[in-house]
């Protein structure tokens, strides 16, 4: 009787597939054992348990182009091993849950782009009169804003959440988000900049609702000049608009840069 299994045998003995035994030796993990008379490799006790051992730390979670030197250390130096695997291991699970928490965002609509505190923010632009469309737009600048200028974000949302308890500000944004419709070359445009501006500067609170989106990165004129200018090719009176507000402000030594 011949000595050993076959290759099909030692895999099951392993609870793995002939094609992962092969896989292993390709990798020089599990020595592949000399052909006996019969042409046929036959797997000793020492073979198997090299192959269970492998596929115990492959199962682990170690990558194969670290389970050889594992398996060559000293008892120490493998507990070290073992514990530099758990940490990725627990870092890989830790941003596979971030990742299962967007997709639960994801399908709840704007959850994944917008924080909390900004979805609430949307949520009350209904009871000021604001339609659906609308909200749609602000929600999308808002999106945009959070990511040009993440550091200054929170900042924008909370100047412009205290601005809502001021009423002539609430009209005047509102007749700005209705100017989208209107003609670039409408006269009420120059009206609705110069009346925004003088409010604006009446109340330098309000201010820091521009200032808040200029970052301090290198490139924050840029950043600021694609949020300030959002919406321009679908709203031509919305840049004009922005660029008469603008123009103002800065006559009036308010610090906005000059795209």
């Amino acid at each position: 009787m011949s000595n050993g299994v076959t290759i099909s045998q030692a895999a099951t003995f392993a609870g793995v597939t002939v094609k992962t035994v092969r896989h292993y030796h390709k990798h020089g993990l599990v020595e592949e054992p000399r052909r006996d008379s019969s042409g046929y490799r036959r797997y000793g006790p020492a073979e198997l348990l090299r192959l269970i051992q492998v596929r115990t730390l492959a199962a682990a979670g170690v990558p194969l182009a670290e389970i050889g030197p594992m398996l060559a250390a000293d008892a120490e130096q493998f507990t070290v091993a073992v514990a530099d695997v758990q940490r990725r291991l627990t870092k890989r699970i830790e941003d596979l849950i971030a990742r299962c928490d967007m997709l639960d965002r994801l399908a709840d609509g704007d959850g994944v782009l917008l924080p909390d505190r900004a979805r609430a923010f949307l949520d009350r632009l209904p009871d000021f009169g604001l339609s659906a469309e609308t909200i749609a737009d602000v929600r999308d600048g808002l999106v945009l804003t959070r990511a040009l200028v993440p550091e200054g974000f929170d900042d924008y949302l909370t100047e412009v959440e205290r601005a809502l308890g001021d009423t002539t500000f609430v009209e005047l944004s509102k007749r700005s988000l209705e100017a989208a419709a209107w003609a670039p070359d409408d006269p009420r445009i120059e009206e609705l900049a110069n009346a925004t501006a003088d409010h604006f500067l009446a109340n330098p609170g309000l201010l820091a609702i521009l200032t808040s989106l200029q970052g301090r990165s290198e490139d924050a004129d840029a950043r600021y000049g694609m949020i300030a200018r959002y919406g321009k090719d679908q709203a031509p009176a919305w840049a004009r608009l922005t660029k008469l507000l603008e123009k103002k402000l800065r006559s009036a030594g308010v610090p906005i840069p000059n795209q």
